[in-house]
């Protein structure tokens, strides 16, 4: 979808204690999610980006890429370094990746 612009790491690669960023929607999340992540949704990530470091490398992330690739350009051209995780968290979970939910259930990708 958006060609070589974005800069993308497999699942595997993202470092346990990376910086994580999740801008799934908020039932997605919910329904589960990386434990350390931290949750941003896309359409509130302009207003909210000064809560995201920029001494660190961003692992950006969503269901399965391209909201998080929307952001990953976003967040690069204001001046981050930010890079895509491919295939999300059906990705993260097919790779059998901690996850949890917000909610009593098993967690789960939505």
């Amino acid at each position: 979808m958006f060609g070589g612009q974005v800069a993308e790491v497999l699942v595997n690669e993202v470092p346990e204690d990376g910086y994580l960023l999740d801008v799934r929607e908020d039932d997605e999340w919910r329904a589960g999610h990386a434990p350390d992540a931290v949750h941003i949704p896309l359409g509130t990530l302009g207003e909210r980006a000064a809560e995201v470091p920029k001494d660190k490398k961003v692992y950006v992330i969503c269901r399965a890429g391209g909201r998080s690739a929307q952001a990953t350009m976003a967040l690069n051209q204001a001046g981050w370094d930010a890079v895509n995780v491919a295939g999300g968290m059906q990705a993260w979970d097919h790779a059998a990746r901690d996850m949890k939910a917000e909610d009593d259930g098993e967690p789960r990708v939505i």
